[in-house]
């Protein structure tokens, strides 16, 4: 798993994750990077989730995580450019309908 982030207003920033987030890989550093970035004064938070190739139930489990630590801080989060079997795992577990997703980032920034 690969992770980014860059800042696109004063408060808000994408982290962009790329690769498997699943168990057994690094996905603890979403949730870690989320607490670094509420600390600095960001309260919201756009996941670009279009480089994901492979998403179990622990990588879903880390943006139930965030989304919790986001909200519980006044946050907003937002899911952006998610597709196929990635936005099927949001969806089948009615996630789809917590999280607020966009077909791309700029739309989900604006």
């Amino acid at each position: 798993m690969e992770i980014s982030h860059s800042e696109h207003a004063p408060a808000t920033v994408v982290i962009t994750i790329a690769g498997k987030v699943m168990m057994g890989t690094v996905a603890d550093e979403i949730v870690e990077l989320v607490e670094e970035l509420l600390g600095q004064g960001k309260r919201i938070i756009v996941f670009d989730l279009g480089g994901i190739t492979s998403l179990d139930s622990t990588g879903v489990g880390q943006f139930i995580s965030s989304f919790n630590k986001i909200t519980t801080k006044g946050g907003e989060m937002r899911m952006a450019g998610a597709t196929g079997h990635v936005f099927h795992t949001f969806h089948v577990s009615l996630l789809d309908q917590v999280f607020p997703f966009y077909p791309t980032v700029e739309a989900a920034v604006a």
